[in-house]
């Protein structure tokens, strides 16, 4: 979706709303594709005193699979995207300014990498999540399998002599 930041640059505008969907299923992460449905952006561009300002909020819906016990989980959250906009800029790098020179603003590429940089690199179903168990693979948390677990990975059982001494 391109907008067209001219009128606020120009002072003729204070403000534009924002309301759109962005589609990310295809983004592929991990080897997954979690966003299976559309980012919702909403929010305004507003211009103060000659300032163009982003206050943009990303409603994002991630689907992936618990770290520990596997099951899928649905994490939803709200990226933020709130950054100054300038039409020119000289000799200065920030990554909190979006240059826009022809004062159109491409606003799925504008929220793109704020969207990926958002996404979780470790996911759990719940914060205490006692995972699987090693020995038969059972999800504890529907209840203890049974299984012993004093018995030693026999890679280390030299290892567990030593602390018996």
């Amino acid at each position: 979706m391109l907008l067209d930041l001219k009128p606020l640059f120009a002072g003729s505008r204070n403000e534009l709303s924002v309301e759109h969907e962005m589609d990310l299923s295809e983004l592929s992460f991990l080897g997954v594709k979690p966003l299976r449905s559309p980012v919702a952006i909403s929010g305004k561009i507003v211009s103060r005193a000659g300032i163009v300002e982003s206050n943009l909020g990303c409603k994002v819906s991630y689907v992936g699979f618990c770290d520990r016990c596997l099951k899928e989980t649905v994490l939803s959250y709200v990226v933020n995207i709130n950054r100054t906009i300038v039409s020119s800029l000289e000799n200065e790098e920030n990554d909190d300014i979006t240059v826009v020179p022809d004062m159109m603003l491409d606003l799925d590429d504008f929220c793109y990498a704020d969207i990926v940089m958002s996404l979780p690199t470790k996911v759990l179903c719940k914060d205490d999540c006692r995972g699987l168990c090693s020995v038969c693979g059972k999800n504890l948390n529907e209840g203890d399998c049974g299984c012993s677990k004093s018995e030693v990975d026999p890679r280390l059982a030299a290892l567990a002599e030593l602390l018996k001494e």
